[in-house]
């Protein structure tokens, strides 16, 4: 008897508890930053017999409504038997040095990616960023993946890898 009593208002607290939660959640979607980053493009070139450099072009966007504010960046390169290797970014003033020297990298078509850079809430842009290895450039062109990581100033970091042409 009791318990026939307590089902209704049992099934309609549950009810409303359910609803409160989609609500919560449907309001706080946007509230965690969010970032699709796609490599549009990646160069690479010998810089001498054991160092190479690898150019990127990629598209960032924050889907979220908060702004992201890099931290700094990391490119990584994932070799053919999955170990990785460091890149040592170069600097914004020395890219336009590299492109200078080094022709066959071709041209900057987008800015450089560089700390404190913003981007807003729902903004999508381009930028670029360059790393050195010290692989030999036959080396860099048989590894597997090129890693590209974005770390937030005081939030999350971001992962975008690109499969290289010679890993097809």
């Amino acid at each position: 008897m009791l318990l026939k009593r307590l089902a209704i208002p049992l099934a309609i607290g549950v009810v409303v508890v359910a609803i409160a939660v989609i609500v919560i959640l449907a309001g706080t979607k946007n509230n965690h930053l969010q970032l699709d980053t796609r490599v549009i493009k990646v160069r690479t070139g010998a810089l001498d017999e054991n160092s190479s450099a690898a150019i990127l072009d990629f598209r960032v966007t924050d889907n979220s409504d908060i702004p992201f504010m890099v931290g700094s960046v990391d490119v990584k390169l994932v070799k053919a038997d999955g170990s990785e290797i460091d890149g040592q970014v170069i600097s914004s003033a020395d890219i336009k040095l590299l492109l200078q020297y080094n022709r066959f990298l071709g041209e900057q078509y987008n800015p450089v990616m560089i700390v404190r850079d913003k981007i807003a809430p729902h903004a999508t842009l381009d930028r670029m960023v360059a790393a050195r290895f010290d692989l030999a450039q036959k080396d860099l062109d048989a590894a597997r993946t090129i890693r590209l990581i974005l770390h937030d100033v005081d939030g999350p970091d971001f992962t975008t890898d690109y499969k290289l042409h010679s890993a097809m």
